[in-house]
Order: structure tokens, then C-alpha cells, then sequence
């Protein structure tokens, strides 16, 4: 039995293809291993969506070539968005064995026979049909907590400056009999969490079910079962959406809500197809249905043109907002993106990256502000297991997505606990059991 061991990198969809390709592969006879010392196959699963996480796997393919001195016959593969970017030119480098689109994961077994024979092998062909709706995911993480299910795949926004479109192909929805029957699995398997996955979730439709509706089915699996979402696109998230999961006590008060820039001018640069007065219209509304939702977003500095009063705006609609976390970076040029046909790359290296700490440190700032109003007030976290600092405390969530940790004795991974928040960071909630 030939061992596989596959190194996954980037978004939460990631993780989710990886748990279904090994579910491919084990069904042919492939069994997963830990231990890449140990592995007849090694494998990344890439992300594409910067250069640097390109770069970094560059260097890991040079690591891995490194264990076929001692295990001849080794093959090394490349599967996901930087497969699908790059396409031949990682088997032109000589380094790679096998490449592998996203979409391209059922064919794998007869890729990996062809290797075998001596033959490199790669398919990069996207499909407008293909969810992998019908096959189990293997998860990654046995006896776990929460579990991620993906509910689309692709996506048909085409933001300028984003590589996705490109290497995910065009958007389509998983059936939603599938994903219900896979949190039930999830459900029966342990597990009290499931996050549904698309790239934008407020678009999934499938027959006549939204993603509104397919939320609903999902929570009624079980009042025990947390249900998480990501990623939402401010253009169409619905009332319906969020007064769905108001009604709901088992849908975590949390919107993943990118608005990458607070200047309309920027905005409309990068084909987001909103304005900031609508973002600040859609954050009003969630908060008026539901007051204690936790909102969270990404963000880019320095997109080319950007001026330094464009770049202000994004300040001023983080401060207005008051975000309790994001996920901020400069601009990256992608290749072969709208962006990088059409607009140059014109703001200095040094000034994006200034804009990027002034931007974090007003982040850290509203993170710690937020936490500290909770001070005092009581949550049902789910327990995730233990703290990584302090084998005597356990960790675990908010509904809004705010790590707690809090010493106990008596608890385990998958109860649900009573806190009071008793003190905090900037990332963190102190807590006692109540």
C-alpha cells in the first residue's frame, strides 16, 4: 500500500479538497501518512491568491525532492490554484512529477499509475459541472470538532485583481441534498461544527434553494450543531440571509464580510460592484437584526492609483465598522488578472507597506476595544480541546468567532461550556467556567 502525504496551504476550501482527495486515493488502495520520511507520494495543495504563497512552495518542492535520495521512485505533485496557474511550467522545471488542477482530483489514481510508468503527468482542465458532491471527504482531523463543507465551487465575480476566477473556474452549487446529508455524517461522526464553504456563499443557488435556505436545512439538522459560513460578498448578502440566521439559536452570530477597500473609486477598480455606502448599509442591517453578530472582513493597501486620502477612507470604514478581526494585506500583482493587463502597479513598495501597518495597528486597536466590551459577560463556547499555551486550560469559541480560554478540569473537545469573560487581549478572551 503506497503512503501519501500532502501538505495543504491557503484557504479553508484547501483543506476541504485535500480531505476529498484522500478520500479518492484510500478508495484505490493509497493510505494516508504523516510522516513525509515515510511517503512513496508527496503533495501540496496550493494557493495562488499572492506571490509570496507561491514562493513558499516553490522552496518546499525543492525540500521534497530532497527525500528521493533516500526513497527512489518518490513522486512529487502539485495540486491546486498554483497548478492550475502555472500549469507547464512546474513540470518544465524539472522539479515536479505531476500536476493537478482542482478540478482534476477523480482522475488522480490514473495520473499517479502514469508517473509510476515514468511518465510526468498534468491536467489543468476546469470543469463547470464538477463538485465532488458525491464523494465523503476523508477528514483530516479524526475525532475533531468541526468539519468544513464545501457548498460551491468557482466563482463568477472576476475582481480585478483577484486570481481565483482563473484558477477555480466558473462558478457552480453543490446539490443541496448532499451537503445536508453531509452534515448529518458530520453530525453522527462527532463532530458539533460545520463551516459551509464557497468562495461566495451568497450566491449559492441550486433548483430553486438559496443559500439562505440551504442554511436553514443545514441548522435543522441538529440544535446541537454550530453552523458557520464563509465567505460572504457584500453585494448579495440578502435580508433573507440575515434574518435566517436570527432565527436560528444554533447559527453563529458571525459575517466574514470583505470590503477590501472603504474608497468607491477603489471600489469600482476592482470590480466589487458595491459602494461603500452600501457596505455600511449591509453592516447596519446585520446589526440591526442581530445586535451581537460578529463581523469581520479582508482588506488591500496600496491597489494600484490608490492615493493617500483613498487609502484614508479605508481607515475611516474600519473605524466606523469597528471590525473584531481582519485579514489585511498590500497589493500583489497576479498575473494574467484585469488588474495586471490593465492597470500599472504604481505605488511605491515602501508606501504599501507603511499603509499596512498604520492599517493593522488601527486593527489591533479595535480588536482589543471589542474584546474589552465583553468584560464581564457570559457566552456558550464550544470546546475545541486544549489551549496550545497551557495544557490546563481549554480553548474554544464565541458564537461570534472570539477565541475563549479558560482553565477546567472537567471538560473535553465537544462539550459546550458557560464562561465569563474575566479579562482579555487583543486575540483572546479570559474566561472562567460559570
Amino acid at each position: 500500500m503506497k503512503k501519501v502525504y500532502i501538505e495543504t496551504y491557503g484557504c479553508q476550501m484547501n483543506v476541504a479538497d485535500t480531505e476529498v482527495v484522500f478520500s479518492i486515493l484510500t478508495r484505490e488502495g493509497y493510505s494516508r501518512t504523516e510522516d513525509i520520511a515515510k511517503a512513496d507520494v508527496i503533495m501540496a495543495n496550493t494557493c495562488s491568491i499572492r506571490d509570496n504563497a507561491e514562493q513558499r512552495i516553490w522552496g518546499r518542492i525543492d525540500y521534497f525532492r530532497g527525500f528521493r535520495k533516500k526513497h527512489p521512485g518518490l513522486i512529487v505533485g502539485i495540486l491546486g490554484c498554483m497548478a492550475e496557474r502555472l500549469k507547464d511550467a512546474l513540470l518544465d522545471s524539472g522539479k515536479v512529477d505531476l500536476v493537478a488542477g482542482p478540478d482534476a482530483y477523480r482522475n488522480l489514481p490514473a495520473l499517479l499509475a502514469a508517473v509510476s510508468e515514468g511518465h510526468p503527468q498534468i491536467d489543468v482542465e476546469l470543469s463547470r459541472e464538477e463538485t465532488y458532491g458525491d464523494i465523503k471527504p476523508l477528514r483530516l482531523d479524526k475525532g475533531g470538532v468541526s468539519a468544513f463543507i464545501s457548498i460551491m465551487r468557482g466563482c463568477n465575480n472576476v475582481c480585478s485583481y483577484c486570481v481565483v476566477p482563473y484558477t477555480r473556474g466558473a462558478e457552480r452549487s453543490r446539490d443541496w441534498k448532499s451537503i445536508v446529508r453531509e452534515a448529518c455524517d458530520c453530525f453522527a461522526a462527532g463532530y458539533r461544527e460545520v463551516t459551509l464553504l464557497g468562495q461566495n456563499v451568497d450566491s449559492y443557488l441550486y433548483e430553486d434553494v438559496d443559500f439562505a435556505d440551504l442554511l436553514a436545512k443545514v441548522a435543522e439538522v441538529s440544535p446541537l450543531l454550530r453552523v458557520r459560513f464563509s465567505t460572504s460578498h457584500p453585494k448579495d448578502i440578502s435580508d433573507k440571509l440575515i434574518e435566517t440566521m436570527a432565527r436560528y439559536p444554533n447559527v453563529c452570530r458571525q459575517i466574514h464580510l470583505p470590503v477590501q477597500s472603504g474608497n468607491d473609486r477603489i471600489l469600482e477598480k476592482m470590480r466589487r460592484r458595491y459602494t461603500r455606502q452600501w457596505y455600511l448599509d449591509r453592516v447596519r442591517k446585520i446589526r440591526e437584526v442581530m445586535p451581537d453578530c460578529g463581523i469581520s472582513t479582508d482588506a488591500i493597501v496600496g491597489f494600484c492609483s490608490e492615493t493617500e486620502e483613498e487609502f484614508r477612507d479605508t481607515l475611516s470604514i474600519f473605524e466606523e465598522v469597528g471590525y473584531d478581526s481582519a485579514f489585511m494585506f498590500f497589493y500583489s500583482e497576479r498575473p494574467g488578472t484585469l488588474a495586471s493587463r490593465n492597470y500599472p502597479d504604481d505605488v511605491p513598495q515602501e508606501v504599501k507597506t507603511r499603509r499596512l501597518e498604520e492599517l493593522i495597528a488601527l486593527q489591533n486597536r479595535l480588536s482589543l476595544e471589542s474584546n474589552r466590551r465583553d468584560l464581564g459577560r457570559e457566552f456558550e463556547v464550544l470546546v475545541e480541546g486544549p489551549s496550545k499555551k497551557d495544557a490546563a486550560q481549554l480553548c474554544g469559541r464565541t458564537g461570534s468567532g472570539k477565541m475563549c480560554v479558560w482553565t477546567d478540569s472537567t471538560h473535553r473537545a465537544g462539550d459546550y461550556v458557560r464562561v465569563r469573560v474575566q479579562d482579555c487581549t487583543q486575540a483572546t478572551l479570559l474566561c472562567e467556567v460559570v
